[in-house]
């Protein structure tokens, strides 16, 4: 979603109102930016009763957080973030349903697959460490010595007092858990559920 820039002689001091909590100033404000929105949340969403739930949503962010508008900067630019990060949230919120979930992985199987380019991408760092951090203390060790330091199944088993096998049904374990939680987390992910969304 790209900003429009609505030139009005009067939009300053209506942010300056809003910004004080005068409805007037939000009453402005709405009715010129919900019609800004509206096309755009349409073509990402395509149910009307969804994106009117998500433009009050927006609006009420909005008012929440009037005191944080700087009018040195592109209002446009902020309430369109706002938007965009509503539409992003919704999207996680459907991601959520097993049912979703399931078809995306049947849809993107192929993309899901890529199991080690994927995780260990380096605009995914931030992610791989959270699912890490999410799994039992033992898993844990055990992706980190295998995955992260490159130990074969039996130097692993060897330096926690466990079997090869046992090591290896860890693994496994936890790299499906780590996939799962980078593929479902991830911006490509938003992405892809929203075309497959779109689709249906």
């Amino acid at each position: 979603m790209s900003p429009d820039y609505p030139n009005h002689n009067d939009e300053l001091k209506f942010l300056e109102y809003l910004k004080d909590g005068k409805r007037e100033g939000f009453d402005f404000i709405y009715a010129k930016y919900s019609k800004l929105l509206l096309p755009k949340m349409q073509r990402m969403i395509k149910l009307t009763e969804v994106v009117d739930e998500l433009m009050q949503d927006v609006f009420l962010k909005v008012w929440l957080k009037r005191e944080e508008i700087d009018t040195s900067r592109s209002f446009a630019a902020w309430i369109f973030k706002i938007a965009q990060n509503t539409i992003y949230a919704y999207y996680r919120r459907v991601a959520l349903d097993v049912k979703m979930q399931r078809y995306l992985l049947e849809t993107f199987a192929e993309f899901y697959e890529q199991t080690e380019d994927y995780l260990f991408n380096k605009e995914r760092v931030e992610l791989l460490n959270q699912a890490i951090e999410k799994l039992p203390a033992q898993r844990k060790e055990i992706f980190r010595l295998c995955k992260i330091e490159g130990k074969s199944y039996q130097e692993t088993a060897e330096i926690m007092s466990l079997s090869a096998s046992t090591v290896s049904n860890q693994l496994v374990s936890a790299t499906k858990y780590i996939k799962r939680y980078v593929f479902f987390h991830s911006k490509e992910f938003i992405m892809l559920c929203i075309a497959a969304y779109l689709k249906k």
